[in-house]
């Protein structure tokens, strides 16, 4: 799996899966602005940098619309486990699946975050890639980011995307080695793979 990307954030609230084999179909999403999910043309770009999800195991945090997670579903992936505690948005996202016929495939975790990271820790899972589109500056998402590192969720050769602030950077995090990030606008996003023990600090990747 390559981990160089790029990519940020949309308000449009017009949605369709950009690629693989759902290509072209809509999604739902919640009416107003508590669930602002990733534009069409931001996740186009993103999984153009990701071409190994075939197979891959994905768990999308903070999942909204499950826009991520169905994008990967659609481009290959084995399977996907979508966490999400807000009503609106489990309307939603449970009526994406449905629609999508992913629900074989799909385990929705009607939880908040760090929950459902500790359950998924005691059951010993482990995902290829990793979403995590929190609200901007939530204390919670850096704590959860965090939790991810002192565990093994993520796999070897895994990859986790997080989406935040300028004005919120996340750090360095135990356990993670940043694998690029850019800007859009107030958007950051970084690429985090699993740290090597043996590695020593390296300058981090920017793709143009």
């Amino acid at each position: 799996m390559q981990h160089a990307f790029s990519v940020g954030r949309g308000r449009g609230k017009t949605l369709r899966v950009t690629g693989g084999e759902l290509r072209g179909r809509r999604l739902r999403a919640p009416k107003g602005d508590a669930t602002r999910p990733t534009s069409d043309r931001v996740r186009e770009s993103l999984f153009a940098w990701l071409p190994g999800l075939a197979g891959a195991s994905v768990l999308d945090l903070y999942a909204g619309t499950g826009a991520l997670g169905i994008e990967a579903l659609s481009r290959g992936a084995r399977s996907a486990v979508f966490v999400e505690r807000a009503r609106p948005a489990l309307a939603v996202l449970a009526a994406n699946l449905a629609e999508l016929a992913l629900a074989e495939a799909t385990r929705v975790l009607r939880t908040d975050v760090q929950a459902a990271l500790g359950r998924l820790t005691r059951e010993g899972a482990r995902y290829d890639a990793i979403f995590m589109d929190p609200p901007y500056g939530a204390p919670d998402s850096l704590e959860a980011l965090r939790a991810i590192g002192r565990s093994a969720l993520l796999a070897p050769q895994g990859m986790l995307v997080f989406e935040t602030s300028r004005r919120h950077p996340p750090g360095d995090v135990e356990g993670l080695a940043r694998a690029g990030e850019r800007s859009y606008g107030d958007t950051r996003v970084v690429c985090y793979v699993t740290a090597s023990p043996n590695a020593s600090d390296a300058e981090e990747e920017r793709p143009e």
